[in-house]
């Protein structure tokens, strides 16, 4: 029996002085059996790999003994089938990209809270609860009570938080105590940066969740969370609920968005070529295309081989 591949979502935040010097690294320790996309910058590295067991070991201890790299972060998750066509090892300015490459998460990101601490922080009176994700993920899962700052890419964070976050934490509050600032995202990567530049702001209380949502949904049993709703992924699964048990959204072709049950519902809902979102920004002939792509995703899963248009593991991104 063929052994199944190993998948690791990865990140860290620490200085990398020599940028390429780590990228010529890693691509050796990729060579030759190891597929999927790794980002180096001077703040950390961010990626997925997928591979065998063994080769991922074998990547993973030499990323670890990279100076300020023997914490890394690892998720892990199994595939049948090779879930990447190549290696990719990109030099970038930041690792996930908030457009603030000065600051510097590995030293002045905010504090972790563990998954089984984070209910007690966020049921806090005097704590105010940020989702530092998107507009399409939020409305696809979030925990009780948090602001959805609604924006359309990582990159808006800032200014959202420049214009409007800042004076939604000056609002009236049930507790007396000193403001604290609880941020989560995904898997972890996107709610540290943004501690950091909380921080850069001039909030000084600001915490984040070890592990983001996926590491809470494993951890805290179903009756006692406080997560409502699903988590989007960037993977195959599109999301999932606790437990890590795979979720009821799929993922619109066209828009790449993820599409509820109730959205499938929709007149303007076709698998494989639009959904709600998109059916009316979408010209014919990309429609055209789209179900002919479908057919053919189709045939392959039929044939049980990978095809271009599946949904392949990413790193937690903008």
């Amino acid at each position: 029996m063929t052994q199944p591949f190993r998948i690791a979502a990865l990140y860290r935040f620490a200085r990398i002085d020599d940028r390429e010097a780590v990228q010529a690294r890693l691509r050796d320790l990729c060579e030759p059996d190891v597929r999927g996309i790794l980002l180096v910058a001077h703040e950390g590295l961010n990626g997925t790999i997928a591979g065998t067991p063994e080769a991922i070991d074998r990547v993973l201890d030499g990323i670890r003994a990279l100076p300020g790299f023997a914490a890394l972060e690892v998720k892990f998750a199994t595939a049948e089938a090779m879930p990447f066509y190549r290696m990719k090892v990109r030099l970038k300015a930041e690792i996930v990209t908030m457009g603030e490459p000065d600051l510097n998460p590995a030293a002045n990101a905010g504090t972790y809270v563990s998954p089984e601490d984070w209910n007690a922080l966020i049921a806090d009176p005097d704590t105010v609860v940020i989702d530092t994700r998107n507009d399409y993920e939020g409305a696809v899962g979030a925990f009780e009570g948090a602001i959805q700052p609604n924006t359309r890419s990582f990159r808006d964070f800032p200014e959202w938080f420049r214009t409007e976050g800042r004076a939604l934490l000056d609002r009236p509050r049930e507790g007396s105590g000193p403001l604290k600032v609880a941020m989560y995202c995904t898997g972890g990567i996107r709610c540290e940066k943004s501690t950091a530049f909380l921080k850069a702001e001039g909030i000084e209380d600001v915490f984040h969740l070890e592990g983001g949502i996926l590491k809470y949904l494993e951890t805290v049993p179903e009756p006692e969370s406080l997560w409502r709703g699903e988590c989007f992924v960037f993977d195959e699964r599109v999301a999932v609920g606790h437990g890590l048990s795979e979720g009821t959204h799929t993922l619109c072709r066209g828009c790449r968005m993820p599409v509820s049950a109730e959205g499938r519902a929709s007149p303007h809902y076709v698998e494989g070529v639009s959904c709600e979102r998109c059916h009316d920004t979408r010209t014919d002939a990309q429609k055209a295309g789209a179900r002919e792509r479908a057919r053919q995703m189709q045939i392959a899963e039929t044939r049980g081989v990978a095809h271009v248009g599946a949904v392949l593991p990413r790193p937690e991104d903008d």
